[in-house]
């Protein structure tokens, strides 16, 4: 099987991928630790694709516990320089309704707790986030989930929350008032290193509840959301089959070469072993190896 250019991260509720072939588990070791479980390699719609449970099999692991460093780069070192992004979001306006989708095309960022950057240890890069999902590939999501009939929602706002708690009901209004779209808790990170990956990234936000800001619906609790969870995995595979038929793996990721000017270090004072744990995000941008004294 060729090396997957697709990959699909599957968050709460997508445990699995329905209608992979061909499929073998891959560990893969990352200079960055553990991903949060094998990797699923398989063909879908004819085509290699990688699929990880975010939030590892049997969901294991809490937004703030996730490695996504080690994810992202488990997903270029398999070759991956799409990724589909599936997760599980509370709606912050009434025209999002549970089982909608939301295809984003911002984030705003409420965490406090995480790393979301490969570099730093004697190299510095800033990449433009300023559009951080792209656009080819969330148009593709978009009309992916168009044709599929189901209630889609084209562009938005997700703010992503610290968690694991959910919001209070004054964040949940004030978070209103700014006027984001959906809440919440993995995707931005994600997203930033994508883009320092070099990778294309787009989620399909999958509503499940109102959060708590909505007067006449009750509070967001888990037990009243699972039966959503499970519709909405359902067609999120339908919909992600869909986007995978009409992605061009042919054609290198729009985001290529995002780090080609975004590196500011001087190469030669770049420690060894931080060239070589950034190899496989960066190494065609480091340079030659230090020389010695």
């Amino acid at each position: 099987m060729e090396s997957p250019r697709i990959g699909v991260v599957g968050g709460s509720g997508l445990y699995a991928m329905a209608g992979l072939e061909n499929v073998e588990e891959r560990r893969v070791e990352t200079p960055f630790g553990e991903p949060s479980d094998a990797y699923v390699v398989g063909e879908l719609a004819g085509k290699p694709v990688a699929f990880l449970a975010r939030h590892g099999s049997g969901h294991r692991i809490l937004p703030s516990e996730l490695n996504f460093r080690a994810n992202i780069c488990g997903f270029k070192l398999l070759g991956v320089d799409r990724l589909i992004s599936v997760s599980a979001v509370g709606s912050m306006q009434p025209q999002y309704e549970p089982t909608d989708i939301v295809v984003p095309d911002q984030f705003y960022d409420r965490t406090r707790h995480r790393v979301d950057t490969f570099f730093g240890d004697g190299v510095v890069a800033h990449v433009s986030l300023a559009d951080p999902v792209c656009e080819e590939l969330r148009e593709i999501l978009y009309a992916a989930a168009q044709a599929e009939g189901v209630r889609v929602h084209d562009r938005g706002t997700y703010l992503c929350m610290e968690g694991p708690q959910f919001s209070t009901r004054a964040e949940s209004r004030i978070y209103r008032q700014w006027g984001v779209d959906v809440i919440g808790m993995t995707n931005l990170q994600e997203a930033r290193l994508a883009r320092e990956a070099e990778m294309s990234y787009a989620t399909l936000a999958m509503v499940t509840d109102y959060d708590c800001w909505h007067e006449d619906e009750a509070d967001v609790e888990v037990a009243d959301i699972l039966e959503i969870l499970r519709r909405n995995a359902a067609t999120a595979q339908e919909v992600v089959r869909r986007a995978v038929a009409a992605i061009d793996t042919t054609a290198p990721s729009p985001w290529k070469g995002s780090l080609r000017h975004a590196i500011i270090t001087d190469p030669s004072l770049i420690p060894a072993e931080t060239r070589t744990r950034l190899a496989p995000i960066a190494g065609d941008y480091l340079g030659g190896p230090r020389e010695a004294d």
